[in-house]
């Protein structure tokens, strides 16, 4: 059996979890960050990181960490995070492809007493049911017997640089409760907010996947809430203001809910429910409610701007931000795109712009040209989608700078601005 002192860890996947979790550990023990892209690894072998969650200096003082694409650098390590990407397909079933791969690629490596951590986000049962079989069946091994495995799921929040992975409890678990312990000891050497060893590897799953589905479905109701209260005329940021002073009010807001976990995750829980025999019902109320809210974006606006006179199929809106999520490049599964494409379907010119994007690869995953807004490049109305600090920071009347006419729009959709100083700008606002 393994323990501490020999440890040789590899790490598979280097995106928004992987690398830091790589980092860490590479403070501390040796490590071997793996990843199937060479232009991944050329990266951050050359110091540099593109999602920006690791600086150059981080990368730097992890003296023991190396970088490869060569399945062959594997075979020194006991000790494999799979950290892969989980998606959803075009029809909201689990696509566990990427995990299936790196399973396979690791049957190949693995050696007796070694130990499999699976990160990526799975339905219950997952990990035992789909990976243990592909590992099984490559390296030859017995599992429980030659190999063991764990779960422990990522909590990882791209962008945020106060919670970041050293000071988020970590849940950890493994195949047996030798391994367990093993595990929870691996992760407590750089977890400094601590771990939570969960009784199983099913409990463990089961628990990252409601953590998000939970997430989703309070954002849900107070987006229906805001089509409610929208329809009322009632500004809903000033109702969810007024019922906050409640102690026990829970102060979600209204949003776009994309990215790689709340608008993801639940499917993973209601595909696994479906398949024991179990109808969901108010998950995926939820997810109905949360995926149609680009749609509902983009009709609102182009509802006032027929209102304010706006002939919509020559006009041009501009969308500022294009991200899922706020000061991070991050455009996973990001709603925005599908505002930009909803606006399309009505042949509204649109012009997207995004500091924190990459242009190359929002024209690979969307098609969309990132372009510029601003005075000497204006539009008919504007969708503020991205609650970026170039955004945040820009007053009422630099807004109105960007936008020509007598009756701009303005959809606000994070709330960023005051109602008041938009209106007196001109603007008819429209936010969430």
């Amino acid at each position: 059996m393994l323990n501490v002192s020999n440890l040789k860890i590899a790490v598979i996947g280097l995106g928004y979890v992987g690398l830091p979790l790589a980092v860490e550990f590479g403070k501390k023990i040796p490590v071997v960050g793996f990843d199937i892209h060479h232009k991944r690894v050329d990266e951050l072998k050359s110091g540099q990181d593109h999602t920006l969650e690791v600086s150059p200096q981080q990368l730097s003082e992890s003296k023991q960490l190396s970088f490869s694409a060569d399945l062959e650098d594997l075979k020194q390590c006991n000790f494999f995070i799979v950290t892969v990407p989980t998606p959803v397909d075009e029809a909201n079933r689990p696509d566990l492809t990427p995990l299936k791969k790196a399973s396979a690629s690791l049957g190949q490596v693995i050696k007796k007493g070694d130990v499999v951590v699976y990160e990526s986000t799975v339905y219950p049962g997952a990990t035992e049911e789909v990976c243990i079989p592909v590992l099984e069946q490559v390296s030859g091994l017995k599992f429980n017997q030659d190999f063991f495995a764990g779960y422990s799921p990522e909590r990882i929040n791209p962008g945020d640089k106060v919670n970041t992975l050293t000071k988020i409890k970590k849940i950890t678990s493994g195949s047996t409760p030798e391994v367990a312990e093993f595990v929870d000891q691996v992760y407590l050497s750089i977890i400094t907010a601590g771990t939570h060893k969960a009784s199983s590897i099913k409990v463990a799953e089961a628990a990252k996947v409601i953590e998000n589905t939970q997430r989703d479905i309070n954002i849900a109701l107070v987006n229906e809430l805001s089509v409610i209260f929208d329809r009322l005329n009632i500004d809903t940021l000033d109702v969810l203001e007024a019922a906050g002073s409640k102690w026990n009010f829970l102060p979600f807001r209204p949003g776009l809910v994309g990215g790689h976990c709340i608008g993801v995750d639940p499917y993973y829980l209601t595909h696994k429910a479906e398949e024991v025999g179990y109808n969901p019902q108010v998950i995926l109320a939820g997810r109905r409610i949360n995926d149609d809210m680009s749609r509902y974006v983009a009709h609102s606006t182009i509802k006032r701007m027929i209102q304010n006179g706006i002939d919509v199929t020559t006009a041009t809106v501009g969308v500022l931000g294009v991200t899922f999520k706020e000061n991070c490049p991050d455009i996973r599964n990001s709603k925005i795109a599908d505002v930009i494409n909803e606006f399309k379907q009505w042949n509204v010119n649109v012009v997207v712009c995004d500091p924190w994007a990459d242009a190359e690869e929002v024209k690979h995953e969307y098609g969309i040209e990132l372009g510029m807004v601003n005075a000497e490049n204006q539009v008919d109305s504007l969708v503020v989608a991205v609650g970026h600090n170039e955004f945040r920071n820009m007053t009422a009347t630099q807004l109105r700078e960007y936008v020509r006419g007598d009756k701009p729009v303005l959809a606000d959709v994070k709330s960023l601005f005051d109602r008041g100083q938009l209106t007196a700008e001109g603007f008819t606002v429209f936010r969430l």
